[in-house]
């Protein structure tokens, strides 16, 4: 009789000691990760920041990372190992931000669309897809600095083909996210509402 009583304080002891495991580890694991992803030009950058600082959380724009990381521009790593090699070195990199905590990210355009990459960010946290106009992408991209080397030299007309063409190939993927958020402009308001 006494063996059983000490045996059943000892499972005791120890179900108390794993619940208040499993507490803590419940409590000290309440982090997220959201993942935009989109076309070029959909504004995934803008609202990444904006998202951050309503969010009090970490902004990462995977292409920005990619190059601190590799020491080179995107454009550079294109011209001298080409888009294969390119497309391994941003699966690593996201694989590496996936793991972080509290992190908003933002992926290049081609991201979604190569290995099982919007699996991986639908199993690691929140993927949302801006589904933005094509008219709207034609005009933010005409006028933006950075230097984007799938639309380098192309006119108006070229690029709003290019983009139906691109948008046709890609849309599969995209369409994976767990949320798409389709308009003109896209705020970030909406996806604030989406995550409450």
């Amino acid at each position: 009789m006494l063996k059983q009583v000490q045996h059943d304080v000892a499972i005791g002891v120890w179900l108390l000691g794993i619940s208040r495991y499993l507490v803590f580890t419940v409590f000290f694991s309440d982090f997220m990760r959201i993942f935009l992803i989109g076309f070029m030009g959909c504004g995934k950058s803008t609202m990444g920041r904006t998202l951050a600082l309503s969010l009090n959380m970490t902004f990462i724009d995977l292409d920005t990372f990619l190059e601190e990381k590799y020491f080179r521009t995107i454009p550079q790593i294109f011209a001298e190992e080409g888009e294969a090699n390119f497309r391994l070195k941003e699966r690593k990199v996201l694989e590496e931000v996936a793991a972080f905590d509290d992190v908003i990210v933002a992926t290049g355009g081609g991201a979604p669309c190569f290995f099982d990459n919007v699996d991986l960010m639908n199993n690691s946290g929140l993927c949302f897809f801006l589904d933005v106009a094509t008219s709207s992408l034609v005009s933010r991209l005409i006028t933006a600095k950075t230097e984007r080397p799938l639309i380098k030299g192309k006119s108006p007309e070229e690029l709003h083909g290019f983009i139906e063409e691109m948008m046709e190939k890609r849309r599969p993927f995209y369409e994976k996210a767990r949320y798409i958020l389709k308009g003109i402009e896209i705020r970030a308001d909406q996806v604030i509402e989406l995550i409450k």
